[in-house]
């Protein structure tokens, strides 16, 4: 079995790293832990604020085309 650091490679340019190389299933492992960490700093966020109810006809009143 290949080791992660054996999936990346690095593009130099100038004598300065400018670009990462990653095998495909790794960017797709990267990106899933990604928003996975948004989607929790939005739930973080919406549980710091109060929860508000209201009446299903008034919600329904202010989602309807006609309001």
């Amino acid at each position: 079995m290949r080791s992660r650091a054996a999936e990346v490679e690095i593009v130099i340019r100038k004598g300065k790293p400018a670009a990462v190389i990653v095998d495909i299933d790794r960017y797709r492992e990267m990106l899933e832990k990604l928003e996975d960490l948004e989607d929790l700093k939005s739930l973080k966020a919406m549980r710091a604020k109060p929860i508000k109810f209201r009446k299903l006809d008034d919600f329904l009143r202010e989602c309807s085309p006609d309001a």
